[in-house]
């Protein structure tokens, strides 16, 4: 769960360990790579904050859609996995084992896994990697980006979506008797007050909650015990609608996190970005996570006007964004029963396809051998997952976060 920013920037500053500033509203994750890319992997940009995200994003999607992807695409992915069953946001030498150096994580890892899981025969290499994070699991139920990090809803979502990507029930998943959705309702924001019904990405120092879209979108899909590549519920129902009556469930809190987000596009039809100077600004990749869950929740009627707003605005930022950005909204159009080879006029299999190796098959004419015209699909687009992230690393000096999230992600 998402990386509309410039990653780079963001992530030297957070490797420091000094406060990120405000950055340009630019899609572009990471600048242009000064050595040649592997052959199997997505985008055209620098992968050392971002690539099994964006890989995994683009793999998934293409799952989705009914693609094959490329042989060298998986295997590149594949690669990337240390021998404890981790995985990194990149490694330049795969054949290199991996040692304290090699900063794994939480999201890519379990981005890895969804989408290793979809594509089937790898089961091997998604049970280790889902062991290696049941190992890392806080006593509060939950995940953190690093290992040890504090938990937060975003990290928190995406390994629910590894559990059930891989048939483990995430209610079953314990440390000290605490499981990832009681994780996730101690960061669920009561119906009254500012916020309602919202998720807090984490508590500040003060132990107070603050609403945070990104996180909201996260959380509600991972609630509902699914993940990146959520279905829509099968019917729509009325206008959803926040409630703390009753007894405090994962179903209550996704309905509620569903309400916050429902009245946050219900204007304008889209989220705006949560970073600092750019409040007036579209969040693409935020919004088109926002049309995932509420869908995921109360079905494609849910998230018309969102998915709408996306339609008609987002192929220019996918376009500069790349893989992770076309694979959201991939997975936005899917929840919403929308063909991704006609969103807005916009094949985005096609230009998904086109950023990186043909595929190996597909249920279409969208086949291409060839990457996106040079520098136009120049960035892998993460999600706000990581840009949110990227923001508490960077206070705490523990390193980078992706989202990312990869737009999602943007980064």
């Amino acid at each position: 769960m998402n990386v509309r920013r410039t990653a780079a920037a963001l992530a030297a500053v957070a490797m420091i360990g000094t406060a990120a500033p405000a950055v340009a509203a630019d899609s572009s994750p990471s600048p242009s790579p000064s050595t040649a890319l592997p052959s199997g992997l997505y985008g055209s940009t620098d992968p050392k904050y971002d690539g099994v995200w964006r890989q995994s994003l683009a793999l998934l999607a293409q799952d989705t859609v009914g693609v094959r992807p490329a042989a060298a695409a998986v295997g590149w992915l594949t690669g990337q996995q240390c021998a404890n069953g981790a995985f990194a946001a990149f490694r330049a030498d795969p054949g290199r084992a991996c040692d304290a150096k090699v900063m794994v994580d939480t999201n890519s890892t379990a981005a890895a896994v969804q989408a290793l899981a979809a594509l089937g025969g790898h089961d091997a290499a998604t049970d280790k990697a889902v062991t290696w994070l049941k190992s890392v699991q806080n006593k509060d139920g939950g995940w953190g980006y690093t290992p040890g990090g504090p938990s937060d809803a975003n990290s928190t979502s995406v390994v629910v979506g590894a559990l059930a990507a891989t048939g483990r029930k995430p209610a079953a998943v314990l440390k000290d008797g605490k499981s990832p959705y009681d994780a996730l309702l101690k960061l669920a924001l009561p119906c009254e007050g500012e916020g309602a019904g919202a998720f807090a990405y984490q508590p500040d120092k003060k132990g107070r909650l603050t609403a945070n879209a990104d996180a909201t979108a996260a959380g509600v899909v991972a609630a509902l015990g699914q993940g990146l590549a959520a279905k829509g519920a099968g019917a729509s129902g009325g206008a959803p609608h926040c409630t703390d009556s009753g007894e405090a469930t994962p179903a209550r809190a996704a309905a509620n996190g569903a309400a916050h987000l429902a009245g946050a596009v219900a204007k304008n039809g889209y989220l705006t970005s949560v970073l600092p100077g750019s409040t007036d600004q579209p969040d693409y990749g935020n919004t088109a996570d926002a049309v995932v869950a509420l869908a995921a929740q109360g079905g494609a009627g849910q998230a018309a006007k969102p998915l709408r707003w996306l339609e008609r605005h987002a192929a220019a930022w996918a376009q500069q964004s790349g893989p992770a950005a076309y694979a959201q909204l991939v997975f936005a159009a899917h929840a919403t029963g929308t063909d991704p080879r006609d969103f807005g006029g916009t094949d985005l299999v096609a230009k998904l396809n086109a950023t990186g190796p043909a595929p190996q098959s597909a249920t279409g004419a969208e086949t291409d051998d060839k990457r996106a015209d040079s520098a136009k699909d120049d960035s892998s687009g993460f999600g706000v997952w990581w840009i949110v992230g990227v923001f508490l690393v960077a206070g705490i000096g523990i390193g980078f976060l992706l989202s990312g999230r990869k737009n999602g992600r943007q980064p």
